[in-house]
């Protein structure tokens, strides 16, 4: 068995905000197994300034992990860690190469196209005009659940969008969740949940910066508007350091990216705490391309979570592996009759 990676760089159609920037490009790694005829990959969905592993030695890593192919997954798997989103990958790739197809790797009604998995419609930051006209673009798709980025513009604009959107689908019609990214400061924080929680949202993602601990459960407990921890469970790799966090913060949900958290091992730790301490949880893409996406919703079907997921970042890159995935009336389905085209990959 010998194992190879490769870099390969996603584009986006469009340049899309977050209260991080301005995203352009989305870096991105692939691990490919090789035994004979047979052949497995991985993507290992790295995410520059965010993940815990985007380190000056990762190319390293990968390395050594393609070296040491031989010792197996779970001895990789210990040994790397600190590197979540190479974990995912060999994941993905030992998954692959044992398959009889290399990209069916949880068959179930979903990879025979029989029940296709809700998800979430995704509004980027970005003018007024721009995020208004995403939200009638996924509306007229058939979204009745959509998540905006918010915190990068005038908050009474954001709220004014809120309100717009309810002013014509209720709750019952649309589920709203909004994704600060952190851009809330702690003062602020609470006051700003209870004026989003007239418009009867879902949830927010991370309010407030990751790592301000006190703050956050202090939140948590009081607010009038559930909370769901997403960068917070970031290099948090050990299971007794899970474990104190959710039970000191007690979010109401926790979001799950597997190539941030150590892959379906690492989110399965992070899902069976939630569960013993009655938090929700949910599971989200991390911007990866068709490859990475398909492993996440394969194994997320099997987990029978009944909320909207948010797996519909696929078509967002000119340069996106053809696959069987696609996003059709609010959900992700699995086309068994359409192929995959690696090509840009050689």
């Amino acid at each position: 068995m010998t194992a190879t990676f490769k870099q390969y760089i996603l584009n986006f159609k469009q340049a899309s905000g977050t209260s991080r920037g301005i995203l352009k490009t989305k870096e991105t790694w692939f691990i490919i197994i090789k035994d004979d005829d047979k052949t497995g990959i991985g993507e290992c969905g790295l995410f520059r300034g965010l993940s815990s592993d985007d380190r000056p030695d990762y190319e390293e890593k990968l390395q050594w992990a393609c070296n040491n192919i031989q010792l197996g997954l779970d001895e990789l798997l210990d040994r790397l860690v600190e590197y979540p989103s190479i974990q995912f990958g060999l994941e993905q790739a030992f998954k692959s190469f044992e398959s009889t197809s290399r990209f069916e790797l949880f068959p179930s009604e979903f990879t025979r196209e029989q029940s296709p998995i809700p998800i979430n419609g995704l509004i980027w930051m970005g003018t007024e005009a721009f995020m208004k006209a995403q939200i009638i673009e996924k509306l007229n798709l058939g979204f009745n659940c959509i998540k905006m980025k918010i915190g990068a513009i005038d908050f009474k604009t954001e709220l004014a969008l809120i309100k717009s959107i309810r002013q014509e689908f209720s709750s019952s019609d649309i589920e709203l969740r909004v994704d600060a990214n952190g851009a809330f400061s702690p003062s602020e924080a609470l006051e700003k949940l209870k004026r989003l929680s007239d418009f009867e949202l879902h949830s927010i993602e991370q309010p407030i910066k990751q790592g301000q601990f006190e703050a956050m459960a202090e939140l948590c407990e009081h607010t009038p508007l559930a909370i769901a921890l997403d960068e917070e469970l970031i290099g948090v790799h050990h299971v007794t350091k899970q474990q104190e966090l959710l039970q000191m913060i007690n979010p109401q949900y926790i979001i799950l990216k597997p190539s941030l958290v150590g892959g379906w091992s690492g989110s399965q730790h992070w899902i069976d705490i939630a569960e013993d301490n009655e938090i929700g949880w949910w599971i989200t893409s991390a911007l990866e391309s068709n490859v990475g996406l398909n492993a996440i919703a394969q194994w997320t079907y099997t987990l029978k979570s009944k909320l909207p997921q948010g797996l519909g970042t696929g078509s967002l890159f000119t340069n996106n592996f053809e696959s069987p995935l696609q996003v059709k009336n609010g959900t992700l389905r699995y086309r068994t009759h359409t192929d995959w085209n690696l090509t840009n990959l050689k």
